[in-house]
């Protein structure tokens, strides 16, 4: 049996997939398509601004059971529920400042520019498997694109700018600070993001995420195929969202509050809802390209046709799962690790995550050349071979990890004989009497 080479299985792939998705099922018209859009949008955008409220809420919870004290319980009964809507409201009816040295055009801008790619990028993830209706089958996205996953890595980038021109138009010494610090994590941190991607789209043959979830749900999660590519994908996400260990753009302790320093009010908030938004973002973004996005783990019915309305709700309650297990972690992550030094940020992100990117590429494409040779396809058997690749490359990376030198975090660079030499000297001067006694 001739091989046939991996991008025409993927295209193979690619067309049973188009099979299912529509067996007897005819596409909606444009009237209709615009229709289920609009409708999509107000629906998922409406629940994606409540449940950032929401997050709020439950970043405060959760924070206070990891430190064994109570969070939020006076506005909305004992469990605080109404303490988003108290926040919400209060920023609303506070007074709008503007720093009389600030350039205002841009210091206005500068919200909405984090504020609104924060929102988009959401809207080509699919959440669900497609929902049939009597005007035609609807695609659970808010805009199924075949290069859904190119436009989410176009978009996400453009967030950097509005914390620049936040930090530059405040025309404060902390809030630049904060914004030049945060634009050089953001784009030494979205190389690395972009790289640690290339495995998974290498593996799926297609930038569609569609696609790339089918891919998992026929042959294993690209957590267990691609275990590095998660593991350099997961900490660049913490490092785009500037949530702990890496918030060193908005360091309490050296920068006040970094780049929105000077902003109050409703565009204060915009910051904070664009940061929980990308939380969002990037957790739906795990769960699509390593656990396998709606899929239902074990089985294939979610994946075939027919489609039901049955299938739709219960990936989506899966999908729904996944997040927030995800969204759960950032907090987790925040409230029990210390953040890096800038040196440390700069150097894990260069010297280590970097090369380790561009290795693993290399790696899998030889990995996926040699099983295609072999003629092992997209089974069981190959999500086996990949996934012992990837178990002993993950031992390799940790062991090395877990040696405390190749990040350098609190090493020093003088030797530990020039250092006892100078604690001999310093002891002396330290206990010896004062004059006169």
């Amino acid at each position: 049996m001739i091989a046939l080479p991996a991008l025409a299985r993927t295209d193979m792939i690619g067309a049973l997939f188009q099979l299912q998705m529509a067996p007897n099922q005819q596409e909606p018209t444009l009237v209709w398509f615009t229709v289920f859009t609009i409708v999509k949008m107000l629906i998922v955008f409406t629940v994606l601004l409540v449940g950032v409220a929401l997050l709020t809420l439950a970043e405060r919870k959760v924070s206070a059971w990891i430190q064994d004290r109570h969070g939020p319980n006076r506005v909305g009964g004992k469990g605080g529920w109404l303490q988003p809507a108290a926040d919400g409201l209060k920023n609303i009816m506070k007074e709008e400042t503007y720093p009389g040295a600030a350039y205002k055009p841009l210091f206005i801008l500068a919200p909405i520019l984090a504020f609104v790619p924060a929102l988009l990028t959401f809207a080509v993830i699919p959440f669900a498997s497609p929902l049939p209706t009597p005007r035609g089958l609807v695609a659970m996205s808010v805009a199924d694109l075949p290069i859904g996953f190119l436009y989410i890595l176009a978009l996400t980038s453009l967030g950097v700018y509005g914390i620049v021109l936040a930090g530059w138009s405040s025309n404060n010494k902390y809030s630049l600070l904060g914004g030049l610090r945060s634009s050089a994590q953001m784009v030494s941190y979205e190389i690395a993001m972009g790289l640690s991607t290339v495995a998974v789209l290498l593996v799926a043959g297609n930038v569609s995420l569609s696609r790339i979830i089918y891919q998992q749900a026929t042959t294993v999660w690209n957590f267990f195929g691609l275990t590095i590519a998660f593991f350099l994908f997961l900490v660049a996400a913490f490092a785009e969202t500037n949530r702990l260990p890496f918030d060193l753009p908005e360091a309490e302790s050296e920068l006040i509050a970094g780049y929105h320093t000077e902003y109050s009010a409703m565009k204060f908030s915009m910051f904070f809802i664009a940061e929980y938004s990308n939380m969002v973002t990037a957790s739906a973004l795990l769960v699509t390209l390593f656990f396998g996005g709606w899929d239902i783990p074990f089985t294939l019915w979610d994946n075939q046709a027919p489609w039901t309305g049955l299938k739709t709700l219960l990936t989506l309650i899966v999908f729904v799962a996944k997040l927030l297990f995800f969204l759960f972690f950032f907090m987790w992550v925040r409230w029990t690790l210390p953040r890096f030094r800038y040196d440390q940020l700069m150097s894990l992100g260069w010297k280590f995550m970097l090369p380790l990117a561009l290795a693993y590429i290399v790696i899998i494409a030889g990995a996926l050349l040699w099983l295609d040779w072999l003629g092992i396809r997209p089974g069981g058997m190959w999500g086996l071979l990949m996934g012992a690749l990837n178990v002993t490359l993950a031992a390799i990376v940790f062991v090395m990890l877990d040696q405390g030198k190749l990040l350098s975090p609190a090493s020093s660079r003088v030797r530990r004989e020039e250092i006892a030499r100078l604690r001999r000297m310093s002891v002396p001067s330290a206990i010896a009497p004062e004059s006169g006694d």
